[in-house]
């Protein structure tokens, strides 16, 4: 266990912590743009949120509210321990409740709750370039940035549109910032894409391993990218809903029910459907 006595607030040290704002100030002034940044070493391995986690170090306080999730999952392994080591070095409150919060910090999720302006949500991102799926040197991805020499980007799309009669890139699916920058919105899923057009919330994307931070702030158009003939879709769960508190319209994840082999609903976001779960026992709607 961490002793926080023995570690400076938030685990790194303060110039670590100045450097990795000053990055955060310039992602923030060139939206979409992926400033490199002097990735430090966390008691966690590299491609384990450590972009993400060095992010809300640094920019954490003694009053903020922390909450943390996986896949939208509040328990899960990878959550669970960014929340541990997060709170025996700052001692700030954990909360899991997306509204409570100030800052989120989240992999393959944003929180169904829509934000405020006064609150940061951080994502975990494993690869920031978006181009590297048609280009893997990474000095000739920057020269495309740098050129807006996006036409790779585009023929991928539409070699994939021609294969599979769709674009099947289901996570990852990459976006236009402002009608200039071509980034990866991490490993959401498309149905998140739309939620990051035009936020009040400012959005910070840190890959530790890659040494990159990205940002998309409040009130930014981020469009998904699609051909005019060819609309984007996010997924679609028209007629389902979560069988624990009944939400609809929501990101649901499939299940297996144990015993009857049939197809059951629950809600992605298990804040969320705690919370619904909560105000409806209060209501009387459903039984404890």
């Amino acid at each position: 266990m961490i002793d926080g006595k023995h570690y400076n607030f938030a685990f790194l040290d303060e110039g670590s912590k100045r450097e990795i704002r000053r990055s955060i100030l310039k992602a923030v002034a060139i939206p979409g743009y992926q400033v490199p940044f002097g990735s430090r070493e966390l008691p966690i391995g590299r491609g384990w949120g450590t972009g993400g986690i060095q992010i809300t170090l640094s920019i954490i306080g003694k009053e903020d509210v922390l909450k943390v999730i996986d896949q939208g999952s509040d328990e899960s392994v990878n959550a669970v321990n960014i929340k541990k080591l997060v709170r025996e070095c700052t001692d700030v409150k954990i909360t899991t409740d997306s509204e409570e919060a100030s800052i989120i910090q989240s992999r393959h999720r944003i929180p169904e709750i829509p934000m405020r302006g006064d609150q940061i949500l951080v994502l975990q991102v494993p690869t920031p370039e978006p181009l590297r799926i048609v280009e893997p040197r990474e000095a000739v991805t920057k020269q495309m940035h740098a050129e807006a020499e996006y036409s790779g980007m585009w023929l991928y799309l539409f070699e994939d549109l021609i294969r599979y009669g769709e674009i099947s890139i289901s996570s990852e699916y990459p976006v236009s910032v402002e009608g200039r920058y071509i980034m990866n919105p991490s490993p959401i899923p498309r149905y998140d894409n739309p939620k990051l057009n035009d936020s009040e919330t400012l959005y910070l994307f840190g890959a530790g391993r890659e040494k990159k931070i990205y940002a998309i702030p409040p009130h930014t158009k981020v469009e998904s990218l699609c051909f005019a003939d060819v609309p984007f879709k996010k997924e679609d769960f028209e007629g389902k809903s979560c069988r624990l508190c009944g939400a609809a319209g929501v990101y649901l994840d499939e299940l297996i029910e144990e015993g009857t082999g049939r197809k059951v609903y629950e809600c992605s976001d298990t804040g969320f459907c705690r919370k619904r779960r909560e105000r409806r026992r209060q209501d009387g709607t459903i039984s404890a």
